[in-house]
């Protein structure tokens, strides 16, 4: 399943989730008030990219790659950036993922606005930070906005 809820997620699940999703699953078994929320789990993207055989082109752009070339970095990374944003999700993912949004439409009885962000499964480990280095996107509202800033934060 390629979406849990908030509620359902913990410190245990951060390298399935990411830190921020888990920490925000921490937050509400405190009971601290935090908005209702759904993440796409880190295996989906493996996911995505085994069943769209993006997999094996991502992973040539990377074979040999001298990541002390920061200008054969930036075209690879473009190049990455470029065929998962161009890559049909497929069917099954991306259904889930709009019956989340849609849900927590029909919970709010509106449609929502809501933060689509990238959380990295490593990220608050205490020999590795990736602050300020994944995008984030802010009022996203419909189904089709929700899943185009996945692919993003995928990208």
């Amino acid at each position: 399943m390629p979406v849990f809820w908030l509620a359902d997620v913990d410190k245990d699940d951060v390298l399935l989730v990411g830190g921020k999703a888990a920490n925000l699953g921490e937050l509400l078994r405190a009971e601290i008030p935090v908005p209702d929320g759904f993440v796409v789990d880190a295996r989906t993207f493996r996911e995505f990219i085994q069943k769209t055989g993006i997999q094996e082109k991502i992973y040539s752009l990377l074979q040999d790659l001298d990541v002390e070339d920061t200008e054969k970095l930036e075209t690879v990374s473009r190049q990455i950036r470029e065929i998962i944003e161009t890559t049909e999700i497929p069917e099954e993912i991306e259904k889930e993922i709009r019956e989340a949004y849609r849900k927590l439409c029909e919970e709010e009885g509106r449609e929502v606005y809501v933060a689509v962000r990238s959380s990295a499964t490593a990220e608050d480990l205490p020999d590795a930070s990736f602050a300020g280095q994944q995008e984030t996107y802010l009022n996203v509202a419909g189904e089709d906005e929700v899943v185009e800033k996945v692919k993003k934060c995928w990208s």
